[in-house]
């Protein structure tokens, strides 16, 4: 019952924490707040809301980050849902792995080997070098640092209202 959505100093969410321990990190000088709920809270000398959105005051250490898992949905992302070749951008039902170096020549499957292609470009370049297939590559396939499609689930039904200004919500009707 009332979350609490914790931000970095930068305004970025990190984590979210029951309303309990967003007033103790409150009282502990280790935060400000910036959103309220509307239910209050009350002790014998004090009243207040409970707080909605917090943010940090202070840098916080995070914890070294483990490297980008080699998904096909990490591919995507990392290439902004865009073909290698023709720079269109397509929905993922749309997309296909393609190996730069194909696997008959050597090619492994690697961040630095495998770009996001639409099937026509995929079927185009069919088993060759993008030099062979005389297809030019719009950006050379790297090892992403950090995972750009993240996904957050809170494990509510409804986020709240007082959230909507700090996180990045993308929704995408069929």
């Amino acid at each position: 019952m009332n979350p609490t959505l914790v931000l970095d100093q930068s305004y970025q969410p990190i984590q979210v924490v029951d309303w309990q321990r967003a007033v103790t990190l409150l009282f502990q000088g280790k935060v400000e707040v910036i959103e309220t709920h509307d239910e209050e809270i009350h002790s014998i000398s004090l009243t207040m809301k409970i707080p909605s959105v917090i943010r940090m005051l202070s840098s916080i250490r995070m914890k070294k980050r483990a490297p980008v898992k080699f998904t096909r949905l990490n591919v995507f992302s990392r290439d902004g849902f865009m073909c290698g070749y023709c720079g269109e951008k397509k929905h993922a039902d749309d997309l296909t792995f393609d190996h730069v170096v194909p696997v008959t020549q050597g090619g492994k499957k690697s961040w630095t080997n495998i770009i996001t292609a639409c099937e026509p470009c995929n079927s185009r370049k069919e088993g060759r070098t993008p030099e062979q297939a005389k297809m030019k590559l719009l950006r050379k396939p790297r090892q992403p640092i950090w995972a750009q499609c993240v996904t957050v689930t809170i494990g509510m039904k409804k986020t709240p209202e007082t959230w909507k200004d700090y996180l990045f919500v993308h929704a995408e009707l069929s």
